[in-house]
Order: structure tokens, then sequence, then C-alpha cells
């Protein structure tokens, strides 16, 4: 059997690098929009301004954004008054340390669609409208957890009307009756991605991750994808989930005197 060539290796690792960047853009575009946050999209970024709470969120679409897209998005991070400010580099292509934000990396997988095995024996059901949507942000809120939305408030991270779009699922799962566990999944372009997968810290070690991640690739039939935490990457690694790119994220809180003058 002849092996793939680097090139071609490489060509498809771009490929699928640029497929979950594109479904990353899809989710925050998703949050946004249902939540009434400001919305900024560029050629090179989408941008995500959440308030005191939600902070400031930017996702580089390109490798190379231009320069007026880097100044735009600098801008927008210097000037932050208010609330964390995290930028997503899927390419690891522009050094933010200047801002005073700190670096980390994580890693972007993609899975191509095969047979997903036997589930554990973990309840895990897709919420309808209407549905335990407000069990299921508890959990991720709590469990993931995101700080800057505590002390929690009903329907901030998750309102009701994303349940009502039809690239967004929710997965709620449960032990003995008990919620355990939750995760959203996003459609775009027939690629899936997989977000918030949070297991309680009273649930871990219990096969809940697992089971949201058998109920989401049953339900996504076509390429899945996501960004993995450190500590959840054997068990995507276990599902056939492959690495494709190292994204760096820039995370910190702006203060008034971080900010230089224009």
């Amino acid at each position: 059997m002849t092996a793939e060539p680097a090139h071609g290796v490489h060509a498809a690792r771009t490929t699928s690098l640029h497929l979950a960047t594109r479904n990353a853009a899809a989710f925050w575009t998703a949050l946004a929009q249902t939540r009434g946050h400001g919305l900024l999209t560029r050629p090179g970024f989408v941008g995500v301004d959440g308030g005191a709470r939600g902070g400031l969120r930017v996702l580089l679409l390109s490798p190379e954004p231009d320069a007026g897209d880097l100044a735009e998005l600098t801008e927008l991070a210097r000037c932050r008054s208010t609330g964390g400010v995290v930028v997503e580099d899927p390419f690891s292509s522009v050094d933010l340390g200047d801002l005073g934000l700190s670096p980390r990396r994580l890693p972007v997988m993609i899975r191509r669609p095969g047979p997903v095995p036997a589930p554990p024996a973990v309840e895990v059901d897709r919420l309808e409208p209407g549905g335990r949507l407000e069990t299921a942000e508890r959990i991720v809120v709590d469990g993931f957890p995101l700080p800057g939305f505590q002390p929690y408030r009903p329907g901030e991270v998750l309102p009701q009307s994303l349940l009502e779009r039809q690239e967004v699922d929710l997965f709620l799962a449960t032990r003995d009756g008990v919620p355990a566990g939750a995760c959203m999944t996003v459609t775009d372009d027939a690629v899936g991605g997989v977000y918030w997968v949070t297991t309680l810290p009273e649930h871990r070690s219990r096969g809940v991750g697992r089971a949201l991640m058998h109920a989401v690739l049953g339900h996504l039939k076509g390429s899945v994808t996501l960004t993995s935490a450190t500590a959840g990457k054997p068990l995507y690694d276990s599902l056939g989930f492959d690495t494709v790119a190292h994204a760096t994220w820039w995370t910190g809180m702006m203060r008034p005197h971080d900010r230089q003058p224009r």
C-alpha cells in the first residue's frame, strides 16, 4: 500500500482546519444573534461583543488577515474596558502578546464519517424547543465553566430562541435520572461542530462525556470537528478524531492601564 504524499496530508489538514474554523464562526454567529450581542463580520475575523459578562470574542478566519482587519481587531481588544477578551487563532499565525493577552495552545480535531461504537449506559436526550434548556444551560455555566456568566442568569447563555435554529442542537445526559452533562452542536455545510462538552464534577469518570459524544456522533452524519481541552483529548482520540492543528487562544482581562494611546 502506498503512503499518501506529505503534501496531500498537509492539504487535507488545511481543508479540515478551514472547515472547523467556518463551523466555529457559525457557532459564534448563532450565539450573538440569539443573545442580542454585537456581531462584527470581516473577511479576516468574526467579533462578538458580549458586554461586561460575555466579554469580547474574536475568531480569526484566515491565517493571513489583511492589515486593516488585523488593526481593527487589535483596536477592539485595546479599547476594551470591561469583561474578558478571547482571540481564537486556529492557524496560530498572529502574535497578540503586546496586548497583555496570554496564549494557550489547544488541538483542533476532526472525525470523518464512520461507524459509531455502542454507547455507555448513560441516557442522553436531544432537547426540543421548550425542553430542559435551563438545565443544560446551568450545567454548561457551572461545569464547563463559564465564570463570566456567574452568578447564573437563566437564558443568558443559551436563549430559548437558540433551540429554534435549524443548525443548533443541545444534548443533555442524565445518570439515574439526575442531570450530569450537556453539550451543543452546530451544523454548517454538512460539517458538525461540537462545543461545551461538559460533565458536572460529581459525575466525572462515569462515562458521561463519552455518552454525550456517542449521541452526537450518531446524530451528526458528516464530518465532526471540535477544539479539545487537554483533559478531553484521550476521549476524542479513542473515538477516531484526528488532530489537524493546534490553535492559539489569546485570553485576558483588559484594564484601563492596558490600553495604549491611539
